[in-house]
C-alpha cells in the first residue's frame, strides 16, 4: 500500500502524533510512554517559550489508515543566530521496520526545511539540544531515564540508510553512588579546602526558588556555551524549565558552590520522573492521576534512583585545578544527600564523548556507560 505523510495542521489535535510512538514501541517492555497531559503543551506554541524564537512542522506516516511513523522539522532561530550555518533540526522520530516509511518521513521534513532556506539537517531533537537529544544505538534493555529518549535497534539502520551519518556521540552514566572518591582526590580536595576559607557548597534554596534557579540557569547557560551544538536557553525557557521541575525537586539533590559569596559551580539530579509513570501507560486517567500524585509526594521513598540533568562550573574556573575541586564538591553533596535518602544510583547524562575530562571524573567515581546516543547530519 502507499504511505501517506501528513503534516499535522494548525489548531488540529495532536492525540494522532502523540500516539505514535504507542505503535511503534508499546510492545517493548523498557519504554515509557509519555503522559499525554505533559506532552501536549510540549507540542503546543501557546505553552512551550521554545516556539517563542522557533517553528516546527509536526508529520505523521500512515498506510492504509494504521499510523506507522512520525517525525518533526524545526528551525531554531536561537542556533541560526549562533552558528549561522542554515541548519534545520529533525526530532521525535518514530517509524515500523520499514525503510520506504522512513524516507517518506525524512522527505517531508526535508521539504519543509528546504522551504525554510536550510541547507543540513541535524538531529533527533525535540525540539533543540536543550531537550530530548539523540538517537539510542546501545543499551535497550533497560528503560531510559526522565527527557532520556527510548528507540528499537532498527531505528539506527534505517536512519543511517538514509543517507544519515554519524556527528557525535552522548554517553548516559550509570553512577553508583556508594563508591568513594580516589585517596590522592580525597588528599587533594582536603588540602584545596584548607587553602579556600571562601568556599562554600550548599543545597538550592527553595524560600528563593527563583532566585536561586535563575543562578544555576547562568551557570549552566555560561559553562555549556563551548560546548557541541549549545544553544543558550532564553530567560523565558529557563523559567519554564524552573517552574516544570520544582514539582518533582528534592532540595537536598540540588548543590551550588559558591566562592566569595558568587555561584561558581552547580549540580543538579531530579528524581526519575519515569520511575513514577512508567506503568502509567501515558495515562492519567482515571486513577492515574492519584497514583503520580501519590508518588510525587512520597518521592523519596518512592524513586530509587536519579538523573543528573545538569552540571557546570563557571569558565573561569575550567581547566584549573580549582574547577575540579568545584565540580567534586558539587557532584559529592548529591552523591551523600542521595545515599542519605536512599537513592543509590543516578543516571548522569548526556555527556558528549570528546568531553574526554567530564568522561573521566565520572569513570574516576565508578560510572559506567549503559546506554548511547548518537546525533545524525545530512546535506539537504
Amino acid at each position: 500500500m502507499d504511505i501517506a505523510v501528513r503534516e499535522i495542521g494548525k489548531g488540529a489535535s495532536l492525540s494522532q502524533f502523540m500516539h505514535v510512538p504507542h505503535v511503534t514501541q508499546g510492545h517493548d517492555p523498557y519504554w515509557v510512554a509519555p503522559i499525554a497531559l505533559l506532552e501536549s503543551p510540549r507540542l503546543n506554541p501557546k505553552k512551550n517559550p521554545w516556539f517563542q524564537n522557533g517553528e516546527a512542522a509536526l508529520f505523521v506516516a500512515e498506510r492504509g489508515g494504521k499510523l506507522v511513523g512520525r517525525i518533526s522539522a524545526q528551525v531554531d532561530h536561537n542556533h541560526l543566530k549562533t552558528y549561522n550555518d542554515a541548519t534545520g533540526f529533525f526530532g521525535f522520530f518514530e517509524t515500523i521496520d520499514d525503510q520506504a516509511v522512513v524516507d517518506a518521513l525524512f522527505k517531508a521534513a526535508a521539504d519543509w526545511l528546504r522551504a525554510k532556506g536550510m541547507t543540513r539537517c541535524v538531529g533527533p531533537f525535540s525540539f533543540n539540544i536543550n531537550d530530548e537529544s539523540g538517537l539510542l544505538i546501545d543499551g535497550f534493555n533497560c528503560p531510559p531515564r526522565m527527557v532520556m529518549g527510548h528507540a528499537q535497534p532498527y531505528y539506527q539502520t534505517l536512519v543511517e540508510a538514509a543517507g544519515f551519518t554519524k556527528v557525535v556521540d552522548m554517553r548516559a552514566y550509570l553512577t553508583p553512588m556508594d563508591t568513594g572518591l580516589p585517596f590522592k582526590q580525597l588528599k587533594w580536595l582536603k588540602r584545596a579546602l584548607d587553602r579556600n576559607p571562601s568556599l562554600n557548597v550548599r543545597p538550592i534554596d527553595m524560600s528563593r526558588y527563583d532566585e536561586e534557579m535563575a543562578a544555576v540557569g547562568h551557570i549552566f547557560r555560561t559553562a555549556w556555551a563551548e560546548n557541541w551544538g549549545s544553544i543558550p536557553q532564553t530567560d523565558a525557557e529557563l523559567h519554564h524549565m524552573a517552574a516544570e521541575m520544582k514539582l518533582i525537586m528534592i532540595p537536598e539533590l540540588v548543590s551550588i558552590a559558591t566562592v566569595d559569596g558568587k555561584p561558581a559551580a552547580m549540580c543538579l539530579a531530579l528524581p526519575d520522573l519515569n520511575e513514577m509513570t512508567r506503568d502509567l501507560k501515558g495515562k492519567l486517567f482515571p486513577f492515574g492521576w492519584a497514583k503520580l500524585v501519590w508518588r510525587l509526594l512520597t518521592r523519596r521513598s518512592f524513586v530509587s534512583g536519579t538523573r543528573v540533568l545538569l552540571m557546570g562550573v563557571m569558565p573561569e574556573y575550567k581547566n584549573k585545578p580549582m574547577g575540579s575541586v568545584l565540580a567534586l564538591l558539587t557532584v559529592g553533596a548529591v552523591r551523600d544527600a542521595q545515599l542519605k535518602l536512599r537513592m543509590p544510583v543516578a543516571e548522569m547524562s548526556w555527556v558528549l564523548e570528546t568531553n574526554t575530562q567530564t568522561c573521566h571524573s565520572i569513570e574516576d567515581i565508578g560510572g559506567r556507560v549503559y546506554k548511547t546516543y548518537r546525533m545524525y547530519e545530512k546535506a539537504l
